[in-house]
């Protein structure tokens, strides 16, 4: 044990005074901060609006689908008319597109007897605001003919009001209450970040580490006092103790953040991000044991690379993993009790990075939590009993590409 810690207390120490940590520590939760405010920025300019032209044979008919587009308060429009218009009128506006003094034409045709629109512009139209361009004409055709029937206008306005639809969660003891917008989104991204960026680059940090020791023959100095076993567990521990400085650090920086002025400007409404006691807690222990599982699997892997090029070639057994957290937020969003997103929550590869996210959105059962965790701890056991027997030929071994026989051997010898 006295070796153990000796070399996990060289490591601690040689990570903490080191550039990449300083910088990492400070760059990520700056980004965070950045994507949230950027996020923020860029939906008040989504909704600051567009300036459209309407061109249509009928007067009334432009008028209408004026209207309905000024009544969308959240989408603040600036519509403009030409009606009835001229061939002329028409092209003069998309000069006007072309030029960006206005955003788009919405031409519309009703001399066929059949009411049909086309709307111009230079980009290919955002999918909201393109929705609301067909909402508003849509109401206002429905307005035109609804007063041509002899219906008078309040009377037409009111059949045509929108009606809001407020959406309800539905726990499971039976109780109903109000959804929490687009902060579950944020929330599980978030927490996919925090947990995905440490694991992944701590336990790409440790197999480097591993491959420059190797090429440096310092390992031949470091066997003659600590068995190959010692090693690789001071090194777990060292580069393991290293993630949790750097994730405490991190979440004393957010909670002075939460107390401050722009905190309380951004975490509103949809950005309003809360943690549970839970949450809390489990976090450094899904952290740990995701750590644990991806370093163990790469510090036999690094062990049988002469160099870090070499190392690429195993790249996709951390990346797929992750990619395949990822790919399933829609799925994790739209319902966290399916079957995918309960076999993520088990499977040791994805559970690191998607039980928490999990977590925040639906009340997660504790067998399925306590499956998860002991899964993961006997995962880390076969990857730990595979990499050490790896470890303890690879490290002394160079010059020769390891091939899956010889990697079969090796296991064999240890």
């Amino acid at each position: 044990m006295r070796n153990i810690f000796l070399i996990a207390k060289r490591e601690y120490l040689e990570q903490i005074h080191g550039r990449a940590f300083k910088f990492s520590t400070v760059l990520v939760p700056l980004l965070i901060v950045a994507l949230l405010g950027w996020t923020s920025i860029t939906n008040r300019k989504a909704t600051a609006g567009m300036h459209v032209a309407i061109a249509a044979d009928s007067a009334q008919l432009a008028d209408a689908v004026r209207r309905q587009l000024l009544d969308d308060k959240d989408a603040h429009f600036t519509v403009d008319v030409a009606a009835p218009a001229s061939e002329q009128d028409r092209a003069a506006l998309k000069n006007q597109v072309q030029t960006k003094a206005i955003d788009g034409v919405l031409a519309i045709s009703t001399s066929s007897g059949e009411t049909t629109a086309t709307y111009t512009s230079l980009s290919s139209g955002g999918f909201t605001d393109t929705g609301r361009l067909r909402n508003a004409l849509n109401r206002g055709v429905a307005n035109e003919r609804l007063v041509a029937k002899g219906i008078n206008q309040s009377e037409a306005d009111a059949a045509l009001k929108p009606v809001s639809v407020e959406t309800l969660q539905l726990s499971k003891d039976g109780k109903t209450g109000k959804t929490k917008g687009a902060s579950p989104f944020y929330k599980v991204f978030l927490m996919m970040l925090l947990l995905s960026m440490p694991i992944m680059l701590y336990g790409l940090d440790m197999a480097r580490a591993i491959i420059e020791e190797k090429t440096s023959r310092i390992f031949e100095v470091m066997l003659a006092i600590a068995r190959p076993d010692d090693l690789l567990a001071g090194k777990l521990l060292g580069v393991g103790a290293v993630g949790l400085t750097q994730i405490a650090i991190w979440v004393v920086a957010a909670t002075l953040f939460l107390g401050s002025a722009l905190a309380a400007t951004l975490m509103t409404g949809d950005f309003s991000i809360h943690f549970s006691l839970l949450e809390v807690l489990l976090f450094p222990v899904y952290f740990i044991l995701g750590f644990a599982l991806f370093s163990a699997m790469f510090s036999g892997l690094a062990a049988t690379c002469e160099t870090s090029q070499d190392l690429q070639k195993f790249m996709p057994v951390a990346i797929i993993p992750l990619y395949l957290s990822m790919g399933l937020l829609p799925v994790l969003l739209k319902d966290p009790n399916s079957i995918w997103s309960v076999a993520a929550t088990l499977f040791p590869l994805t559970s690191p990075y998607v039980m928490l996210p999990r977590m925040g959105l639906e009340t997660v059962p504790y067998w399925q939590l306590g499956a998860s965790i002991v899964l993961l701890v006997l995962s880390i056991w076969a990857a730990l009993w595979f990499s050490s027997r790896l470890y303890r030929v690879g490290i002394l071994m160079y010059g020769k590409r390891a091939t899956l026989p010889e990697l079969l051997r090796w296991l064999r010898y240890s």
